[in-house]
């Protein structure tokens, strides 16, 4: 931690002293009285080793550990150390050989919803599928083991970002996580990248399913055109052309999604349950006639094979590879990331044929991924998931969480046009006071449907500087013990320090 950051937590110390009786009138209002947390009790056992890190700065384990989870919890630290950070990269690489029975457990109560087929959703209640969604992601960011899978699940929901509040994408975006996002997030870009187009939710949200030709002089609609190559592959500067945008639009006309009646764009519904949502190809709202999209012709009668054209050259095309590296680089290294490690990552990809697993272990491998440690600040949805993990939190991740979230502006899902929620730190700084408010109610119970047991998490991983160095993913410097003693809330300001609000 540099001399400036110390100084910025002795600060924020001395601040939490003194605003800390007003802080806790000001949020008693909203938060409600500290209740027992009505459902199962999801804390992990505080068992086996809970070593914090020893080391003054963070380490590379506590660094891969801050990057590829939403933070780490008791015991991550000493769990890494014995196994080794490849062993560690190669387990979380392979989520479905990890054992998750305590996230299924945390999930549980919303499995018929989350399962069902996608025309039964429709007979679900519109308001609830949404929340479900919400806590549903939320809950497993924080219980689940495989870590990794969760971060880029958040990842790639903002790149391919859908508001649940468009149309029927209230009822298609639990369908769109589970077999778009959740399929590929460790897969195949080009794969994903696919399902994407082909999702039902998508098609609704980006007006793919109003994209037809039933008329000669009828124009495409360019909404999911512009943005499968402005947001989804290319990038604004990519290289494409207005004309680009159009004639993809002209291959992607016809694909639509069966609809309760003809509404001009989808064909009948065939069965009330089955059938409703599926999408279909319909060859005479298709443009067949010949196309040239970035320099690449596509000769006429392709029919819906036009599709798989545009993918494939969207997909392999050196501007995409260079998108995905920086968006990458951004989210696991910088904000500004360096051009060499963009320039790695996007080499991996490319050789790669977009594999994911490959192009993240070469970012990890880069030396400006490992010499990044500390230097990202955490966008709301991590700082509150790190702070229920590092405490080792028992949480239904409703309301009471849902809330602060709200307040700092990053509700899962809850971002309204198709770029997702931004990723520059700037945009977040103005949270901070909702954080520190967070951390207060946090560590006092003041949250409903959350609980920490703040006594005996010291206890476990052995005593007060353990837990500073449990938080803090390395050993405390005595200006900041000694801010922590003083404080009278050591855990609140742990919470609400620079340290804690950086990864």
């Amino acid at each position: 931690m540099s001399t400036t950051n110390r100084r910025e937590f002795v600060v924020t110390g001395l601040g939490a002293v003194a605003l800390s009786t007003a802080i806790f009138r000001s949020v008693q209002g909203w938060l409600g009285q500290a209740g027992q947390y009505a459902g199962h009790n999801l804390a992990r056992p505080l068992t086996g080793a809970l070593t914090p890190p020893a080391a003054a700065d963070i380490d590379p384990v506590a660094h891969l550990l801050n990057r590829f989870t939403f933070g780490p919890v008791p015991g991550d630290h000493a769990r890494v150390t014995a196994m080794g950070i490849d062993a560690y990269l190669d387990e979380q690489l392979t989520p479905e050989t990890i054992d998750d029975g305590l996230c299924d457990r945390a999930i549980a109560r919303f499995a018929e919803a989350w399962w069902e087929p996608l025309g039964e959703a429709y007979e679900e209640s519109a308001e609830a599928l949404t929340p479900i969604l919400r806590r549903v992601t939320l809950l497993r960011a924080i219980y689940s083991r495989r870590q990794l899978l969760e971060v880029m699940c958040g990842f790639w929901s903002d790149h391919f970002n859908i508001d649940p509040g468009k149309g029927d994408c209230r009822f298609t975006k639990i369908d769109d996580d589970r077999r778009v996002i959740r399929g590929h997030a460790l897969g195949s870009f080009r794969a994903m990248l696919r399902a994407s187009a082909l999702s039902p939710a998508m098609l609704w949200y980006l007006d793919g399913r109003a994209n037809t030709r039933l008329t000669p002089g009828e124009r495409p609609n360019e909404n999911y055109a512009r943005e499968l190559m402005e947001l989804h592959t290319l990038g604004i500067h990519g290289g494409y052309t207005q004309t680009d945008v159009m004639e993809v639009a002209r291959c992607l006309t016809g694909w639509t999604i069966l609809a309760k009646q003809d509404d001009g764009f989808s064909g009948k519904l065939l069965s009330p349950f089955k059938d409703r949502a599926k999408v279909v190809f319909r060859q005479e709202a298709h443009d067949d006639g010949p196309k040239r999209v970035l320099g690449h012709e596509i000769p006429a009668g392709l029919g819906e094979g036009d599709l798989d054209r545009v993918i494939d050259i969207v997909a392999g095309h050196p501007s995409t590879a260079r998108f995905i590296a920086g968006k990458l680089c951004i989210r696991f290294i910088a904000d500004e990331p360096p051009a060499a490690a963009v320039e790695a990552v996007a080499k991996s990809f490319s050789d790669s044929g977009g594999d994911l697993k490959a192009t993240l272990r070469t970012l990890v491998a880069t030396p400006e991924f490992r010499g990044a440690a500390g230097l990202k600040f955490k966008r709301p949805i991590h700082f509150i998931v790190s702070a229920l993990r590092a405490t080792n939190a028992a949480t239904d991740a409703d309301r009471g969480i849902l809330s602060h979230l709200e307040r700092m502006g990053q509700v899962p899902f809850g971002y309204p046009t198709p770029d997702g929620y931004p990723a520059a730190a700037s945009h977040w700084h103005a949270t901070l006071l909702w954080r520190w408010k967070f951390a207060i109610a946090l560590a006092n119970n003041r949250i409903k449907g959350t609980r920490i047991q703040r006594a005996t998490l010291a206890k476990a991983l052995g005593g007060d500087a353990a837990l500073m160095a449990s938080l803090l993913n390395r050993q405390a410097s005595s200006i900041e013990s000694d801010a922590c003693l003083k404080s009278g809330d050591d855990l609140a300001l742990l919470l609400a320090s620079p340290a804690f609000q950086r990864c």
